[in-house]
């Protein structure tokens, strides 16, 4: 069989290729003439049986080309040929708001699209799909193989004509400029559609201030969200559009909203819609010396392209030169060859199309002053702590705020008096998938993939920055949502949040392994920092992230998620799901390209999350679980610190802390005297308002904790452990505990073996002078996160560090965390470190000295874990 080829563009030599690789004698091809002395793709083939390549159409065939592909079997002269068309279902598509896109390969006729139907593949269409979008992602791959497959099946005498309607089958009227007139009196998704359908040709249009404007790149807005901007009459709008730093924001007779990018002209000057109003406005960039050599490299690089022109001034004109679409691809790859860090798109040509103008725009973006996109964020406002507290409480996916699948929402409570908050969307399964698929994107084809170490640095100091500057309203958005006290928010949870960042931020240019698409799932009691520890790493080593913050506690997340786009990190690398763990959890664990899952949670929950991820592609895992940490206090101790640690290292963040002590060894002789003086501070702790300042101890985090705290106290009790003080709820509105001190807690007790996860001291007696066997009985546990020590002997501390099954020894202090050091357990507390230089041991200890008399230490002989010291102060 021979075939003669009608066609243009990289597809029909796409398709061409493929035919000669299956066999076929390609004796004919028919193509566009050339432009400006350059051939299309086409025609630049070149092999030993083609026999002809005509740069005309043939007036007998009736055909105008639009990105058509037309086969001709052969017989004995042309006109005997039969004819096949392969034709793209796209501009149609959009404009009707089709679920399903495709192509269909048929039998030409005298219509040449109304003819039998021989072969048809579809694909979904996405809300905000365009035809580049689609062309890309489905029409231009599968085209090419469908269009092959129909020679294939014509070849081997298997093609079907199947009838097909001719009512609609014809492209009569739809690519005409005078027929895209936008008609106003529609709802915002059939104006989205009529946009995107006639996006790049022939353009949707409407009269704006006495002058024909075309719209391109519109975009849903989800919930109808409003940003601040310029009102902008157009004629037969339901209301008046809004020039913002987004973009043209257009209303339908619905009263929802859609976006536009791009604007253009009349003289097709093509400009970005946030600057309708500031067009041939802004004031020239003078160059330096630098930007001046690069100016005169692209103009070179201009004379190479426009070779037509006989000198290249400021005021040429690309397009009106003779540019075509592949001369802008040539030219954005240009650019990048001589200035990496000058990230362009198309439309940065489209909108820039005379030298001077290029240029300038091209210095702007070097410089790193091009104008941001404006997010648009529906913010839950409330005056509080003496601010304007702004939440966002939509998902966040793709650099965008959105709504989750089918509206759901749910509401987020505030502990300190269990009233809801506001109602924040709630992720579904579709949600996750759009997350990933968005990460993935920002990976692969983004910038945040190809992007220099030491610029992603910079990003990420410059999103710590932007958490500084908000950190009172971050504390602020913990302490309602989470029930921490304000002080204790702004130093630790947002604090630490913000030195974790700084930190990584410093080894972005250091670390060389990344794992691609992390999934990130936090829990409850430090979200902003629990945030921090696992997403900055994540991020300095290139990845990109989904996090599912806990449902509880969901607030800090999505602002942390708004102050990441203003700090400029690009589209899709950090996206935040809200919604339960049973599913979005579970479909995160599940999820064939998600590479790496990082886990902080129960050990329960974390061994199915460890399954999950064995079973579906046998991703990386790391997990910090569950802890029954051990305090054991000899009677040689600073009695002043150990009560003050003491107390610290059980009622610090209302006992909802990982490594808080679980239980308290201490040594018989001075047993009594240390009961004595805790339940004396214990009575001076105020209970109340987290966001006063006075307030010692906030509410526990949500209802459902607060009654496993009630039921473990009546288990204590039930069991013969001796209830000192608290053990009940306070009684005022909120989810307020009681602190609570037991002792006489003996090993084989519920409370002395099972986390509380609450502000309850576990007190137990032990000998004087039976090291290990207080020992034996501190590591009797299935967990190894934490423990302490308070001695003044050194020889002592360190024998007990050395023994203590647990990633982290606190000697004479407790809680001391630093983003230095790495932090993770042992057991069934977990695996894999948060925070510190990621090394190749397979475990580590941190151990933190503080108030002994030594200034420095060296690494144990038989271990790998590092000892870390303070300086004695007393």
């Amino acid at each position: 069989m021979k075939i003669a080829l009608i066609g243009q563009s990289l597809f029909g030599q796409e398709v061409y290729k493929e035919l000669r690789k299956e066999g076929y004698t390609i004796v004919g091809v028919f193509t566009i003439p050339d432009k400006d002395g350059r051939a299309d793709p086409l025609a630049q083939i070149k092999t030993p049986d083609l026999q002809q390549v005509t740069v005309s159409i043939a007036t007998n065939l009736r055909y105008q080309l639009v990105s058509h592909v037309m086969f001709i079997r052969l017989g004995m002269a042309w006109r005997q040929a039969q004819s096949l068309t392969c034709c793209p279902l796209t501009h149609r598509t959009l404009i009707h708001g089709d679920k399903k896109g495709g192509f269909t390969v048929f039998w030409a006729d005298d219509g040449l699209d109304t003819g039998p139907i021989l072969l048809q593949r579809d694909c979904d269409v996405e809300p905000n799909d365009t035809v580049n979008t689609i062309y890309k992602r489905f029409l231009f791959p599968e085209g090419v193989k469908g269009t092959v497959e129909a020679v294939r099946l014509i070849a081997e005498g298997k093609a079907p004509r199947i009838s097909q309607p001719e009512e609609g089958a014809t492209y009569e009227c739809i690519q005409k400029k005078d027929n895209a007139k936008i008609d106003w009196n529609q709802s915002a998704e059939a104006l989205h559609n009529w946009i995107r359908g006639n996006d790049k040709v022939p353009g949707a249009w409407a009269e704006v201030e006495g002058q024909k404007v075309t719209f391109y790149g519109s975009t849903l807005v989800d919930n109808g969200s409003i940003a601040i901007g310029q009102p902008l009459q157009i004629p037969g709008a339901s209301r008046a559009a809004t020039v913002t730093r987004a973009g043209l924001l257009l209303y339908g007779n619905d009263s929802k909203a859609l976006l536009v990018k791009n604007l253009q002209f009349e003289d097709g000057k093509m400009i970005a819609a946030a600057q309708y109003f500031a067009s041939g406005s802004s004031a020239a960039v003078e160059l330096t010396e630098e930007e001046k050599s690069f100016a005169e490299q692209m103009r070179v690089v201009w004379q190479s392209i426009l070779n037509n022109v006989s000198q290249i001034e400021d005021s040429t004109d690309f397009f009106k030169s003779g540019a075509a679409s592949m001369d802008v691809v040539r030219l954005v790859e240009e650019v990048k060859l001589r200035a990496s860090n000058c990230q362009l798109q198309n439309e940065d040509v489209y909108m820039n199309c005379t030298f001077q103008d290029f240029i300038q725009m091209c210095v702007r973006k070097l410089r790193g002053e091009d104008d941001e996109e404006e997010l648009l964020v529906d913010y839950v406002s409330k005056n509080i702590n003496n601010m304007s507290v702004k939440m966002p409480h939509q998902l966040f996916i793709n650099g965008e705020f959105v709504d989750a699948e089918g509206g759901k929402t749910y509401k987020t409570i505030n502990p300190t008096d269990g009233t809801a908050i506001c109602d924040v969307s709630l992720a579904q399964i579709s949600d996750v998938d759009r997350a990933v698929a968005a990460a993935k994107e920002a990976f692969e084809e983004g910038e945040w993939g190809k992007m220099n170490p030491r610029d992603r640095g910079r990003l990420i100091y410059k999103l710590a920055d932007l958490m500084e500057q908000h950190q009172e309203e971050l504390a602020t958005i913990e302490a309602m949502d989470s029930g921490a006290v304000y002080t204790l928010a702004l130093k630790t949870h947002v604090g630490m949040s913000i030195q974790t960042f700084r930190y990584f931020a410093g080894w972005c240019d250091k670390i060389q392994v990344r794992l691609k698409l992390c999934a990130i799932v936090i829990p409850w009691n430090y979200p902003l920092m629990m945030l921090a520890w696992k997403t900055a790493a994540c991020l300095a080593a290139g990845n990109t992230v989904v996090l599912k913050p806990a449902q509880v506690t969901p607030l800090t997340a999505l602002k942390f998620a708004e102050l990441a786009a203003r700090a400029g990190l690009p589209k899709g690398v950090v996206n935040i799901l809200p919604g339960s763990g049973a599913l979005v959890g579970q479909r995160l664990s599940d999820h064939p390209d998600i590479h790496k899952l990082a886990f902080t949670g129960s050990t329960e929950i974390g061994k199915h999350i460890m399954k999950s991820c064995a079973v579906s592609n046998v991703k990386k895992v790391s997990l910090e679980l569950g802890g029954k940490s051990p305090l054991i206090i000899f009677s040689d101790c600073d009695m002043d610190k150990a009560v003050r640690m003491g107390m610290s290292s059980v009622f610090f963040n209302k006992g909802e802390n990982c490594i808080a002590a679980g239980r308290l060894f201490v040594e018989d002789n001075i047993h009594d005297h240390f009961v004595k003086r805790v339940v004396e501070e214990v009575k001076k702790m105020k209970i109340g308002d987290p966001l006063d300042r006075a307030t010692d101890h906030g509410p526990q985090n949500h209802k459902a904790h607060l009654d496993k705290l009630v039921e473990y106290c009546q288990i204590g009790i039930k069991e013969g452990a001796t209830l000192v003080c608290g053990g009940k709820q306070v009684q005022r509105p909120g989810f307020f505990f009681e602190p609570t001190v037991f002792t006489d807690v003996q090993d084989h007790m519920y409370i002395a073996v099972e986390e509380s996860f609450g502000p309850i001291m576990i007190l137990s007696k032990f000998k004087s002078g039976e090291v290990d066997n207080v020992l034996r009985r501190a590591n009797a546990t299935e967990f190894g996160l934490a423990s302490g020590v308070f001695t003044r002997d050194i020889s002592k501390a360190l024998y007990v560090s050395e023994k203590l099954n647990a990633g982290t020894v606190f000697v004479n202090t407790y809680n001391k965390t630093d983003v230095a050091s790495p932090f993770g357990g042992f057991k069934q507390s977990g695996f894999g470190k948060d925070l510190g230089k990621k090394t190749c041991c397979c475990y580590y200890v941190a151990v933190v000295l503080y108030s002994c008399p030594v200034k420095e230490m060296a690494l144990h002989k038989d271990t790998f874990r590092p000892l870390r010291v303070e300086q004695a102060t007393s």
